[in-house]
Order: structure tokens, then sequence, then C-alpha cells
């Protein structure tokens, strides 16, 4: 896949084709993504992840009604945190408060109290999120992502291989290979958030890539 199939692929501009080729070829070898339906659903599945190859670091920027989507955060906190009225983003002290709450005390995260929730929240282009899938992406990768996990949004080519690493080990290159692209999704995000907009990306892909 050239600089120039994969701009049209994942609707990117020149400069960030020109940014991700390099990582996004590298991971894709490591880890079997080596055909043009795995790429196609990869490309579809880390664009939508990453808000277009743009985003290595998960935002908690909501109004309250968003909040929603956290079932842990109950409605009086979501009143209290949110996105209010004239305020153009969360402070960054109330957004480590709510993914403290959304994300304290499963797949290895402390309580709230930890800071776990904040410190592991999703990171890279697949948005890896908890400590026990750093420990594991951090063995699998040979780095330190659980005492250093910011790694994963400063560091391109590790922004790719975790999620190569994380697309892999969910067996999402052989439900590429069946074009069952929903298993994809729901490999990822298991309430299928997005989907719309993950099968457009994979169309596109599909399109691109000769799918």
């Amino acid at each position: 896949m050239d600089t120039e199939t994969f701009q049209r692929a994942a609707n990117l501009a020149p400069a960030l084709a020109e940014r991700w080729i390099l990582p996004i070829t590298e991971a894709a070898h490591e880890f079997d993504i080596n055909t043009p339906a795995r790429l196609a659903a990869w490309i579809a599945q880390m664009g939508h992840e990453s808000g277009g190859f743009r985003l290595l670091s998960e935002s908690f920027n909501y109004a309250p009604d968003a909040l929603k989507i956290f079932s842990r955060i109950p409605a009086s906190a979501r009143a209290q945190l949110g996105r209010q009225p004239g305020e153009k983003a969360v402070s960054i002290a109330r957004q480590q408060q709510i993914a403290n709450l959304a994300y304290g005390g499963r797949f290895g995260n402390g309580d709230a109290a930890s800071g776990d929730g904040w410190r592991y929240r999703g990171r890279g282009l697949k948005q890896v999120t908890f400590k026990d899938n750093y420990r594991d992406a951090g063995r699998a990768l040979s780095v330190d992502l659980l005492n250093h996990p910011d790694q994963l949004a400063t560091d391109d080519r590790l922004a790719a291989r975790s999620a190569g690493w994380f697309w892999k080990s969910r067996g999402c290159n052989e439900a590429a290979d069946r074009r069952d692209f929903d298993a994809c999704t729901r490999a990822i995000n298991p309430a299928m958030d997005g989907k719309s907009g993950r099968d457009s990306r994979y169309r596109v892909c599909c399109d691109v890539l000769l799918v």
C-alpha cells in the first residue's frame, strides 16, 4: 500500500497520510494485517477510533447528557462534571474525575480514588484502555506502558503497533477474512458505538483497496 492509496482509503489530508504511512505499514506487517480485506477493516476501525488519525488520547470533554454513555457515572455527577453552558471545554481536573468514575474498578484499574481511570484512559490509534490492556500491550510490544502510558499518545509507531497488537489479539484478522466487519466492531467496542460511521469508513476502504 503506497501513500496515495492509504490517503484515499483513510480519507486523509496529504500531511496526515505522510505522517502515518510508515507506522501503519510497519504495524500491519508486524501483526499480519497483510491482505486488502484485513487492511480495509483495520484502517476503517482505526480511523474511527482516532478521529481520522488525529487523536491519540481520549478526551472527556462531554456535555452532561452525553455522559450517559458511561453507565457508572450517576446523573448528579454528570450534571456537575459535564461541559456547562458557555464553557468551551471541560477542565482537565473534571475530565480526570470523569475518567476515574467511568473506568474505575474494572479490568485491572483501581477504584475511582486510585486515578487509574485517567492514567489508563484510551490512547494510541486503537485507544487502548484499562490497566490490564496496558500491561498486556506493554508485554507484547516490549515497552513499559504501565509506568509510561503516555508513550501511546506521543510515539506514532507505538500508537500504530498497539492498534495492531489489539487487532490481532482479538481475532480481528480472521473476522476481516470473513468480511464480518461487525465482529471487528464488537471486539473493539462491544456496545457498537459509532457503527454507522465505522461502516461508512469501511465502504470507502473497500472501494479503494478493491476488496
